[in-house]
């Protein structure tokens, strides 16, 4: 029997509300800290569009029917700040790991917490989005350990470390460590913010996300060097 689950979450932002709807409710500003996927406020998926202060989607119908829905509500706070609370529902379907909800929350903080540093950082600046995996054997958990040692290989990441990431093929990126989690690390660069995943609780493969904020990004030779790079550390 399909079970409900709410994930609720709230976050304060250095942002207008108008920002924070701009980020939110359009595709390029998805693209800067979560991922670019249009929004039409006239689809039956969006069933709540009031600019600067709401925003609801849902996903279409799976095979039986049920829906995942997602809500954002912007609460504008003295000095030019908000606060958005969000929260995601559905149906977790009896065939789900138990690690669905944990997991899935987990990943929101990381998202929403990407979201305020792409507010802070580099609000405004349009994104170019870049996503690679890494081999089938980075769904083991041992596999984790080994990305943590190639980014800091004195063994002592932590936030705030510096680190290089020497991508075969282009320029080495060097960005300090802003997030680190037992199943995330984020790393800011003076233009772009990096997200590792580390997904092997819920059977995936190590993946990684780039939000780049400097024109003239290849996605296509991006995405090639993280894969290489990925395989290179993870197999």
């Amino acid at each position: 029997m399909a079970e409900e689950f709410a994930i609720r979450k709230e976050i304060a932002l250095s942002a207008t509300p108008e920002e924070v709807w701009e980020a939110i409710a359009t595709e390029p500003g998805l693209a800067a800290w979560f991922m670019p996927f249009p929004i039409d406020p006239s689809s039956d998926l969006v069933t709540a569009w009031e600019p600067a202060q709401a925003l609801a989607t849902r996903t279409p119908p799976g095979p039986d029917g049920s829906t995942q829905a997602f809500e954002y509500l912007i609460v504008a706070k003295d000095g030019g700040s908000t606060v958005l609370r969000f929260v995601h529902r559905g149906f977790r379907d009896d065939d789900w790991s138990d690690e669905f909800e944990p997991m899935t929350g987990a990943g929101w903080d990381m998202y929403l917490y990407t979201l305020s540093q792409y507010l802070t950082h580099f609000a405004g600046r349009p994104a170019t989005y870049v996503e690679a995996e890494g081999p089938a054997s980075s769904a083991q958990p041992g596999c984790w350990s080994r990305l943590l040692g190639r980014l800091d290989p004195s063994g002592s990441i932590a936030e705030g470390s510096e680190v290089q990431v020497a991508l075969p093929g282009l320029a080495p990126i060097t960005g300090m460590v802003d997030y680190l989690t037992p199943h995330f690390v984020g790393l800011r660069t003076p233009d772009a913010l990096i997200r590792f995943h580390g997904r092997w609780p819920i059977g995936m493969t190590v993946a990684v996300s780039h939000h780049a904020y400097a024109e003239g990004t290849d996605v296509a030779a991006t995405s090639a060097a993280w894969s290489t790079w990925l395989a290179q550390t993870l197999a």
